[in-house]
């Protein structure tokens, strides 16, 4: 039933200390015809929402789009055509998960960046919570875990938790869902991380890179809904086998990191 019209209007309460100066949210595509417009739509209304509210001043959306080789390109141009807030880059040659987060990152001009898959794994309206967590709790990380993943499948579901049992073993990071894709950031941290992954460890790199960096990373958990469109090669043999190597070759570049000094 809508809504009557002498309903009381929406009210937020006063953010306490000052607004985020911008907010970054972007987006790795590679054949997201289907999923674009919606994506950057969500994005645009809940940032609308975070500015009405006093939580950010600004806000960019950034479409990385990653070779497509479908409309993908033509309609991230279309969006930034269409409004100042949309930002298309485009790799020349696709560079895989890793390469386009890692461009994501580059990209962003906020001091804060939050990066979520074309599909929207979440609901985005949980980017109130997480900024409002990332300040209460001055936390410089805020990432999401899935409360439910039976929608993906068992053996993706089993495949995460022993990739998630090994990061704890070889790492000792002890985070639920490392790789989804939720990661709210403060942008001061890449200061003191370049990322190295090209394929999908790049997720568990950057929690990884910055607990060991001695910054704060907090978890909450969000609603799950599953991709209804098109298909995701996270699972695959080639993808399991470049993680395996990326998580050997960090774990020896990382005996010599020592934590920041006021971090």
């Amino acid at each position: 039933m809508p809504p009557s019209s002498d309903a009381a209007p929406v009210t937020f309460p006063p953010v306490t200390g000052e607004p985020f100066r911008k907010l970054s949210i972007f987006f790795p595509m590679w054949n997201e015809e289907a999923y674009i417009e919606r994506a950057v739509g969500y994005a645009k209304d809940e940032c609308e929402i975070l500015v009405e509210m006093g939580e950010i001043l600004d806000y960019e959306l950034i479409v990385v789009d990653d070779a497509s080789t479908d409309a993908t390109p033509q309609m991230a141009d279309a969006l930034a055509a269409a409004d100042p807030h949309v930002i298309a880059v485009h790799h020349p040659v696709n560079r895989k998960l890793g390469g386009s987060i890692k461009t994501g990152f580059a990209a962003a001009t906020g001091d804060l960046v939050l990066y979520s898959d074309a599909d929207l794994p979440f609901d985005m309206a949980e980017l109130r919570r997480a900024v409002r967590l990332m300040r209460y709790y001055d936390a410089d990380v805020v990432s999401a875990f899935r409360h439910d993943r039976t929608g993906e499948g068992s053996s993706r579901a089993i495949y995460t938790f022993f990739y998630n049992v090994l990061i704890r073993r070889l790492f000792g990071v002890r985070l639920r869902d490392i790789n989804f894709a939720f990661k709210l950031c403060r942008t001061h941290i890449f200061e003191h991380i370049t990322l190295q992954s090209e394929g999908s460890f790049i997720d568990a790199e950057l929690i990884i890179r910055t607990k060991k960096l001695g910054f704060d990373v907090i978890q909450f958990g969000v609603d799950y809904f599953p991709r209804t469109r098109g298909e995701s090669t996270l699972a695959s043999v080639g993808v399991i086998r470049t993680i395996l190597r990326e998580m050997f070759q960090l774990r020896k570049e990382l005996r010599g990191i020592q934590p920041v000094k006021g971090a």
